[in-house]
């Protein structure tokens, strides 16, 4: 369609008309992600008059043709400087029912919700996507954001969450997380005066299902039971996104305590959950990683203390089953061809390492699994398919974080034991960490830990004295070269030998006696 004919019906065509004019453009644009750059200044006006029209009473059919219009345009960031002016921003909050700057009671919001008609809550979500366009593609809008605290209505909204429909809770949820991710300066504000953390978690606990048996203990998943929705889950990930920036600061108090430990045992929950497929599990499980990193790493505790569901008894009645679902998902991650072993596997190896190094009962699990006791000494330790094999190959990766991560964890599961270490992995393996830490001579880590022995066995321990210490395996002895040779070929070869020998010493490379 023809922008400049668009623009001129917009001044004065009837609502009506309107409607329809922009439901052609709309249909002819809904997948149009590139845009003509000659064409930059009539779209920028296309939308000042959108939101002209907008700032009318019109009826709710035609706000939400507007809107459509408005997310197609504003998915081109050099044509947003109509929309990222107050002005702008407070026309989309209002029409996306977000309060700016003011308080409102949450039973009102609620009731107001509720009384929706299916019309306005199609506004709702428009206005809401395309806050979330503007605002991640414009630093303009993001400070008139900041500016109007367009965030405290987002909090408003999130008392709400038990009587939102599936796409308001969706792009609440996702402007909240881009706001947080795009303004730092926010998350404190909304930790500390908006209570955003608390309101995230109750989400969660909501989105999830969660029921407590304990103070920080949800019951098990029963495994019979549906898989979790593909909307319940697909609102738990923003939920976890907008949490993860909420946390990447310092915390601190009894109130945060409490708070973090409640977030702990909902990431566990979530761990033990499975969702329509295996590619979605695996992304949410991912997000709980990230999130689990962000807590003090005292809280793991929460992932192993589960005293209704009991544990077992030789890692003091502790229960493994998030542990191993996180050792699984290591493995997955190790397994991924061409993945981005920084992004998707440094996460989870930082937060088996820290949780080893500061949980003994974790530590010895997770040991058992990747560093059983030696039985096949005759392989090189980077050769096989077990996830020590995996481990010791990362070791010597060409990404340095990747290398340092994987071999981090390797020593803590060694009790940062040098000797251990070489058992399970050979000193080529192992000497670029033991060079960062000033260990190439042996010793120990600065970290203590318990005096609990490892034992070796048999087959270990009659082939020690036979393993190369580079290689960490007993290689086939070398063939004697000499055994294979007649009388004449060794007599050759000591002549020869001998003529090398007086080479050097005429020249003085190698001089007899001592001076």
């Amino acid at each position: 369609m023809d922008l400049n004919n668009i623009l001129s019906q917009l001044e004065t065509a009837s609502e009506e008309d309107i409607e329809k004019l922009l439901q052609q453009y709309n249909v002819e644009n809904t997948q149009t992600f590139t845009f003509d750059p000659k064409e930059e200044t009539l779209r920028s006006k296309l939308c000042h008059g959108v939101l002209t029209v907008l700032g009318r009473q019109v009826q709710p059919s035609c706000q939400k043709t507007c809107l459509e219009t408005l997310r197609i345009m504003s998915r081109d960031k050099r044509v947003l400087a109509p929309v990222a002016t107050k002005e702008g921003m407070l026309t989309l909050a209002g029409m996306a029912r977000l309060r700016a700057g003011e308080e409102q009671d949450a039973d009102k919001k609620s009731s107001q919700e509720q009384t929706l008609s299916e019309e306005n809550k199609r506004v709702v979500v428009e206005a809401l996507k395309c806050l979330c366009n503007v605002v991640y593609n414009s630093p303009a809008a993001q400070q008139v954001c900041v500016d109007v605290q367009l965030v405290r209505g987002l909090c408003a909204s999130l008392a709400t969450a038990r009587t939102w429909s599936h796409e308001v809770g969706l792009f609440t949820l996702r402007l909240l997380f881009l706001l947080s991710a795009l303004q730092p300066a926010v998350r404190g504000l909304l930790r500390r005066e908006w209570h955003a953390v608390r309101l995230l978690t109750e989400v969660l606990e909501h989105t999830l299902d969660v029921r407590w048996v304990g103070p920080y203990e949800a019951a098990r998943p029963d495994p019979q039971a549906v898989s979790m929705p593909a909307e319940n889950n697909e609102r738990a990930m923003e939920a976890l996104k907008a949490m993860f920036n909420l946390t990447l600061s310092e915390t601190g108090g009894e109130e945060d305590d409490h708070q973090l430990r409640l977030i702990a045992a909902i990431l566990r929950h979530l761990l033990m959950l499975k969702t329509e497929t295996e590619e979605k599990t695996e992304e949410a499980h991912s997000h709980a990683v990230n999130l689990l990193n962000n807590l003090p790493v005292s809280y793991l505790d929460v992932l192993i203390d589960v005293p209704v569901q009991g544990g077992q008894e030789k890692y003091a009645g502790k229960n493994m089953d998030a542990i191993e679902v996180l050792l699984d998902f290591m493995e997955k991650r190790i397994d991924k061809q061409g993945s981005n072993y920084k992004e998707g596997l440094t996460p989870v190896l930082s937060l088996l390492t820290e949780g080893s190094r500061h949980h003994r009962e974790i530590r010895r699990y997770i040991k058992a699994q990747v560093l059983p006791p030696l039985k096949d000494v005759k392989s090189r330790p980077e050769i096989g398919t077990t996830i020590r094999n995996k481990l010791v190959r990362l070791m010597t990766h060409v990404d340095m974080g990747v290398k340092q991560t994987a071999a981090e964890f390797l020593f803590v599961l060694c009790k940062e034991s040098v000797d251990n270490l070489l058992k399970y992995t050979g000193y080529g393996n192992a000497a670029g960490l033991l060079a960062a830490r000033g260990l190439l001579g042996g010793g120990r880590g600065e970290t203590q830990y318990s005096d609990d022995e490892d034992s070796d066995t048999e087959e270990y321990k009659s082939a020690k004295p036979f393993i190369n210490p580079i290689t960490g395996h007993v290689e086939e002895p070398m063939p004697n070269p000499v055994e294979e040779m007649t009388e004449e070929q060794k007599e050759y070869e000591a002549e020869k030998l001998a003529n090398m020998f007086d080479k050097l010493s005429s020249k003085a490379v190698v001089r007899q006696g001592v001076d």
